[in-house]
């Protein structure tokens, strides 16, 4: 066992004796290289998941990036990069690319040729170390209080604060040492994550089917079936009507103008989630006046960003009376059916990407009129009540395997950390 010294710094803990504790900014140089001339159009993005990759490869989409990139930086093959504005939730990551990237992006590389970047990389991608820069930023924080974790995060770092930081550095021999092992480890555990997340995806896509094929051809296998008109859809049972969801739907448009209504709701992730109305750092408004009332079996439809939103998950069931932006449409059964049908209903079309055609103006958005034009089915209401049961039956089934997946997927990543914490402190002895 090798002879362990203090620190001084609370997320390090003890290092090895012979290990140096430097400022950052004394151990890797800053590069500030602007994309002025332009010498490349190849844009880079950096996600906490999918580390440094070409914009096109991200995942779930997002804002695309600007057509003029003379103001982006410059990033190389064996730079960190980082989002100044999302280091704190882990985006760092260490590039294989030659790109430009947002000036909001830091790159960094050691001032040293002896060093390692990849050990620095490694030490930038500890949970303590990101834990440790709360404080530093300037901003404000963004949490999500569905499930009372802080989901997101928005703090810019300021270079001048990150660099004064004091990070471990091993010797140059023992970095290459523990960056091969983790390099080796690491990719281990992420063939594995990747394989249990090809699971999960399998799950989702059998989950679509499952809502898709019951919305749109019943539960009866042997019913006679007609021509529905919607190529999108085909054949539904010959005894279904078919009309506009304006015949069974209106929107609820009740203001919540006095603002004595104070139970917050929001779309996430295709669920309508109680929200904290006195948290999230002063982004939500003062006032709620303008904000819809709504009640339970109400169907919440978010119509904006048609174009940029790749997981399709704009449907929501209201549980509970409460408040919801006005952004959103508020649908309100004016007809004797089922609400969980037609939400199941929608939500078939949306992963169809039916809405994205219907969309108009700069931010492909849609409004109820328009909305409302799209057609819908009216299987009998027994048949609508049934297939709502049984699709709450089956999607909890599968959402639960999906669930536990995701558990696992949770303990590893935290295992991943645990790990690479363990080799980048010393606290795992390493041999040439």
């Amino acid at each position: 066992m090798r002879e362990m010294k203090d620190s001084g710094i609370q997320w390090l803990k003890e290092i090895p004796s012979s290990w140096k504790l430097k400022k950052i900014k004394y151990t890797l140089k800053e590069r500030i290289e602007k994309n002025n001339p332009i010498r490349t159009s190849d844009i880079l993005s950096l996600t906490a998941k999918q580390g440094v990759i070409p914009y096109d490869e991200k995942e779930g989409g997002g804002n695309k990036p600007k057509e003029d990139v003379s103001a982006y930086r410059l990033a190389y093959p064996g730079d960190i990069v980082m989002n100044s504005m999302n280091i704190l939730s882990g985006s760092v990551g260490l590039s294989r690319y030659f790109g430009c990237v947002s000036p909001v992006y830091y790159m960094l590389r050691p001032y040293s040729n002896e060093d390692d970047v990849r050990y620095f990389n490694y030490i930038f991608q500890t949970t303590v170390f990101q834990k440790s820069l709360f404080g530093l930023g300037n901003g404000i924080l963004i949490k999500e209080s569905g499930n009372g974790k802080l989901n997101t995060i928005r703090m810019r770092i300021p270079m001048d604060k990150f660099g004064n930081l004091v990070i471990p550095i091993a010797t140059a021999q023992e970095q290459r040492i523990i960056a091969d092992i983790l390099d080796n480890k690491c990719s281990e555990i992420d063939s594995l994550v990747a394989d249990i997340q090809s699971q999960i995806d399998t799950l989702e896509q059998y989950k679509r089917s499952v809502i898709t094929e019951a919305v749109t051809k019943g539960l009866n296998p042997d019913a006679e079936m007609k021509d529905s008109g919607i190529e999108y859809v085909g054949t539904i049972p010959a005894h279904w009507d078919k009309h506009p969801l304006y015949c069974y739907f209106v929107e609820r448009k009740n203001k919540n103008s006095l603002g004595k209504e104070e139970n917050l709701l929001s779309l996430s992730y295709g669920r309508v989630i109680q929200k904290d109305i006195n948290s999230n750092g002063g982004l939500l408004p003062e006032s709620f006046n303008t904000y819809n009332i709504v009640e339970t079996n109400d169907i919440i439809i978010r119509p904006t960003d048609l174009q940029n939103d790749k997981r399709s998950l704009r449907t929501g069931l209201v549980k509970e009376h409460g408040i919801i932006t006005s952004a959103y449409i508020a649908l309100k059964a004016k007809a004797n059916l089922i609400s969980g049908y037609y939400h199941y209903l929608l939500h078939a079309f949306d992963v169809m990407k039916v809405f994205y055609n219907m969309g108009n103006g700069v931010r492909q958005g849609l409004n109820f009129s328009e909305f409302s034009r799209l057609m819908v089915f009216y299987p009998p209401y027994e048949e609508q009540k049934a297939i709502t049961s049984y699709l709450d039956k089956k999607c909890s089934d599968i959402d639960s395997v999906i669930a536990d997946k995701q558990s696992q997927l949770a303990s590893i990543d935290e295992y991943k950390k645990s790990l690479i914490y363990e080799y980048v402190t010393g606290k795992k002895e390493v041999t040439a």
